[in-house]
C-alpha cells in the first residue's frame, strides 16, 4: 500500500473499503479516468492499466515522480519553511506581476508556479516540486484556481509541514512505472479498455443533500452534459463486458438505478473545507455493475438502498 502524496479535494480515502466490496473477483487491467490524488490506486498498486486527469500541471506532477524521482525529492528539500523571507535570487522577490509586496518565502513560489503561461523557461521539474510545495503548505492543502488559472490558496499554519514526501514519491514512482499517463478527456477510457477491465469513475461533483435532484446539479465545471456523457460511456463498457464501479454525488441515484446498475448510498467526509464545521458526513453514491455474487466479497450483506 502507497499512500498518495497530494491533498486533493474529494478524495475518496474514506471510501476504500466500501469501493474494494465491489471489486469483482478476478480483472485484468485497471483504468482510473479521473485520477485526482490516486488514493484507490495507490492503495490498490495495480500492475497495468491507465490514469488520467484533465488537470495538466496535475498529470505532469505524476509523470516527474514516475520518471525523476530523485530529482524532484532533491529540488523539494531545497525549499524553505514558507513563513520565511523570500529568497533573493529568484523571481518576485519582492513584489509579484501586479506589484503587490511579496511578504514571505510561500508567496513568492506561489507566484512563481502561477508564472507559467508568462515564462520562455518553463522547467517541468520544478512545477512539479511546486505543486507538491505549495499542496503541503497551503491552507488546509485545498487546490484551487481562479478564474484565470492563478493557484490563490493562501499559506496555511503548521507547525512542521513536510513538503518532501521522499518515501511517499519513491513508492508512488514504482507503482507508477506500471500505468499509461493521459492528460485528456475522460472518454479516452473507451479505446483503452477490454473485456474484463475494470475501470473506476471518480468524477467531480458537488455534494448535495439527500432532497436535491439531478436538476440541481450545478452547471459549472462537470455538469449535466458531462454527468449525461459518462453514464452512457458507463453503459457502454458494461455491454463490453468491462467492470465498472463508480462514485459519484446523491443525486445521480436515480440515474443509475434507473439504468440497470447496482446503486448503494454510502456517507463520506467532507476531507477539505474551508469550514472546519462543514466537514460533516454527504451523501455519496457508489454504482457498480458487478452481480454482488461475482464480487470479491460475494455474499456481505448490502448496505440500505438509497431512498
Amino acid at each position: 500500500m502507497v499512500s498518495p502524496i497530494l491533498k486533493w479535494a474529494g478524495g475518496k480515502r474514506q471510501l476504500l473499503d466500501e469501493l474494494y466490496a465491489r471489486f469483482p473477483k478476478s480483472y485484468d487491467r485497471f483504468h482510473e479516468p479521473f485520477f485526482g490524488g490516486g488514493a484507490l490506486f495507490f492503495d490498490l498498486e495495480p500492475d497495468n492499466g491507465t490514469i488520467n486527469d484533465t488537470n495538466p500541471r496535475l498529470i505532469n506532477f505524476y509523470k516527474q515522480v514516475r520518471d525523476r524521482p530523485e530529482d524532484l525529492i532533491a529540488r523539494l528539500r531545497s525549499f524553505d519553511d514558507p513563513e520565511s523571507d523570500p529568497e533573493s535570487d529568484l523571481q518576485f522577490a519582492e513584489s509579484n506581476r501586479k506589484e503587490k509586496e511579496i511578504k514571505n518565502y510561500y508567496y513568492q513560489q506561489r507566484e512563481r508556479f502561477n508564472n507559467r503561461p508568462y515564462s520562455d523557461d518553463f522547467d517541468e521539474l520544478e512545477e512539479a516540486a511546486l505543486l507538491l510545495y505549495l499542496n503541503r503548505t497551503c491552507y488546509n492543502g485545498l487546490y484551487r484556481e481562479n478564474s484565470t488559472g492563478g493557484f490563490n490558496v493562501p499559506i496555511g499554519r503548521y507547525s512542521n509541514p513536510d513538503w518532501v514526501r521522499a518515501e511517499e514519491i519513491r513508492k508512488a514512482s514504482g507503482v507508477l512505472n506500471n500505468v499509461e499517463i493521459h492528460n485528456t478527456d475522460f472518454g479516452y477510457v473507451s479505446d483503452q479498455v477490454e473485456e474484463g477491465d475494470l475501470v473506476y469513475f471518480d468524477p467531480p461533483y458537488e455534494p448535495m443533500s439527500p432532497t436535491a435532484s439531478f436538476n440541481d446539479y450545478s452547471e459549472e465545471g462537470f455538469g449535466k452534459e458531462d454527468q449525461e456523457r459518462l453514464l452512457e460511456l458507463a453503459q457502454e463498457l458494461d455491454r463490453r463486458g468491462v467492470n465498472v464501479i463508480l462514485s459519484n454525488s446523491g443525486v445521480m441515484y436515480e440515474m443509475y438505478n434507473e439504468a440497470g446498475f447496482y446503486v448503494e448510498k454510502e456517507g463520506a467526509t467532507r476531507a477539505i473545507n474551508s469550514d472546519a464545521s462543514n466537514r460533516d458526513e454527504v451523501d455519496e453514491i457508489i454504482a457498480t455493475n458487478v452481480p454482488p455474487a461475482k464480487r470479491r466479497q460475494a455474499g456481505q450483506q448490502g448496505l440500505a438502498d438509497f431512498n
